[in-house]
């Protein structure tokens, strides 16, 4: 009867469950008999900012290189400007500076000329006569200028005779540049009058000069004062040196109180620049 009773309380308990194994928890929808997707975790964030990091970390580094070279080249800028100066002679520094006084007292007589007829024109009865007066005189300066006029002075005639090397174009407009910062008011190159737009190219026979072809000798006359502009041409290590020794010609400067420059330049026609009124 014990025996009996036991067993069918043994059948009626339930049967044990086995333990759990560590580990993940299933989700519902990781049940492979339903069919459901398992469930995707999110993507951890630390990826994403290590990545902008990195490009912060190289805009950075670019950023510094640039700034880096460009006071690179600011600094070799300023060293080149003052080794120009530092390279050159006592003479050659004395012509600098004499041509650059030359040139302030050219601005400053021109400023004062300009004050005086303002001044002339203000004080005058009549003052549209007076104007005109002014006007003309301005015309003829502004004529000789522009090369529409010619003009005779004190100047200096250059004379540069080739040898067995040619003188190159970039050579004598270095000459020409020369008389200019000399304090030369006209220059003419061979029969070309040289204005503000004047140009030198190489050819195969000689130079060319605003569409002119010249040949050996050139013969450049500058009127201005002759012993800045021969002192232009002859100082030691200046344009005319350099012409006796890299292309073995000749250079002669004579000084003469009456240059005369016949060569004119017709007008020219301006498309876009217009007077202001």
């Amino acid at each position: 009867m014990r025996h009996t009773l036991r067993k069918k309380r043994d059948e009626q308990m339930p049967e044990s469950i086995p333990p759990r194994r560590p580990g993940r928890v299933r989700a519902p929808s990781d049940d492979t008999q339903t069919g459901a997707f398992p469930v995707v975790r999110r993507r951890p964030l630390r990826t994403l900012n290590s990545n902008a990091t990195r490009v912060r970390l190289v805009t950075s580094v670019l950023v510094a290189l640039m700034c880096a070279l460009l006071g690179f080249g600011y600094a070799v800028q300023v060293r080149n400007n003052q080794s120009s100066y530092q390279s050159l002679s006592e003479e050659e520094l004395v012509r600098v500076l004499d041509e650059t006084s030359n040139q302030v007292d050219k601005l400053e007589e021109r400023k004062s000329q300009l004050n005086q007829q303002l001044t002339s024109i203000k004080s005058a009865a009549d003052k549209q006569k007076e104007a005109a007066r002014i006007a003309q005189q301005n015309e003829q300066s502004s004529g000789i200028l522009s090369g529409r006029l010619p003009a005779q002075g004190r100047g200096v005639v250059v004379t540069v005779t080739e040898d067995s090397d040619r003188v190159d174009a970039s050579t004598m407009f270095n000459l020409i540049e020369e008389l200019r910062n000399a304090g030369a008011e006209v220059i003419s190159f061979n029969d070309v009058r040289v204005v503000t737009n004047t140009y030198l190219l190489d050819t195969r026979t000689g130079l060319q000069c605003d569409h002119s072809k010249l040949q050996s000798p050139y013969v450049v006359k500058a009127i201005g004062d002759p012993d800045s502009l021969q002192n232009a041409i002859q100082i030691a290590g200046g344009v005319g040196s350099r012409i006796k020794v890299q292309f073995h010609a000749s250079v002669s400067v004579e000084q003469s109180d009456s240059v005369r420059i016949d060569q004119v330049r017709r007008v020219q026609d301006y498309q876009y620049a217009k007077p202001v009124e």
